[in-house]
């Protein structure tokens, strides 16, 4: 999908973000006392890669983990699989959070036809020693009420973080907070942390957390004290971004975004500080659905990335 936005990132800052992070193999900085990971994610930022691609990135540019493709994984064969895990180990990278392979948001028939294919999927992603998968809550509805939305998610997710917690996999559930996304539609739903809490609540199942988002915690309007009120256990994987300067809180839209510490819009360095208080172990990464970066050569938006990240973690104290 073209996403259109205002330029956050001319040709020469990408190519001096390139010349400071390298074209070859950058070690990640010393964790120190931090669990959580520097994650890279291909997709999210433009870059098309296979998964033993995404791997080699990873390992070049200085990332700690890298998300699992969960059709590669679920089709691999045991050579496939065993090459592919050691070249994990000897980058010393570890996998991320995978994506949920499942329209949970449609049709019952494309539910119920997802909801199989996951049954074959999840032991396939266990097998590969995955242990998180991930998913997104649309913040509005045209047809379905609040409340029978909230019904219809709880009996879903329900069943997928069942088949999911049959393999020992975690299930991270990801608000979308931006007031331009939730009243865009008839029937405004879930785009706040407390509303997500309480669909995990009702969900009433111990493997299912949050996907958290910096942006989304920024537009909802929440603070620190809002991340207080977690665990470790509670937070399955993060998503960390910017806001475009010199716009209100409920003017940001969602698909213009800005690269982890990029404005300072976002007090990114209070949100990772507070996690990591909670001795926070999710990988971490960045999701600026950004049109500039999409365009750039692959090698340039890795490091342009991989510099953000590394900045946003340098706010660690």
């Amino acid at each position: 999908m073209q996403i259109h936005r205002r330029r956050f990132l001319d040709l020469g800052t990408a190519v001096l973000a390139a010349g400071a992070i390298g074209t070859g193999r950058v070690a990640a900085e010393p964790k120190g006392n931090r669990k959580m990971t520097i994650d890279l994610c291909c997709g999210r930022i433009g870059v098309r890669a296979d998964q033993v691609q995404a791997i080699a990135y990873a390992a070049q540019f200085g990332f700690e983990s890298v998300e699992p493709n969960v059709g590669f994984l679920a089709q691999a064969s045991q050579t496939e699989l065993d090459e592919v895990l050691g070249r994990l180990k000897a980058q010393r990278l570890v996998w991320s959070a995978a994506g949920l392979p499942v329209d949970f948001r449609g049709e019952e028939e494309k539910f119920r036809d997802g909801l199989k294919a996951l049954h074959q999927a999840a032991p396939a992603l266990a097998k590969a020693r995955v242990t998180r998968v991930g998913t997104w809550i649309s913040p509005a509805h045209d047809e379905l009420t609040y409340l029978a939305n909230f019904r219809q998610h709880r009996n879903r997710l329900r069943e997928v973080a069942e088949v999911l917690g049959q393999s020992g996999l975690r299930f991270g559930l990801e608000y979308v907070g931006p007031k331009t996304s939730w009243s865009a539609r008839r029937y405004p739903f879930i785009h706040t942390m407390a509303e997500t809490k309480e669909l995990i609540a009702e969900i009433g199942l111990e493997n299912v957390g949050l996907v958290l988002d910096s942006w989304h915690w920024y537009t909802a309007g929440e603070t620190k004290a809002d991340l207080e009120t977690l665990t470790n256990k509670d937070v399955v994987a993060i998503d960390l971004n910017d806001a475009p300067a010199g716009l209100e809180v409920d003017q940001q839209i969602d698909s213009r975004r800005e690269l982890p510490a990029a404005t300072g819009v976002i007090d990114v360095g209070t949100f990772l500080n507070t996690l990591n208080a909670l001795g926070c172990d999710a990988p971490v990464r960045a999701e600026p659905f950004n049109a500039t970066l999409r365009k750039m050569p692959a090698e340039e938006a890795l490091a342009a990335t991989a510099a953000a990240m590394k900045r946003a973690f340098a706010l660690i104290e």
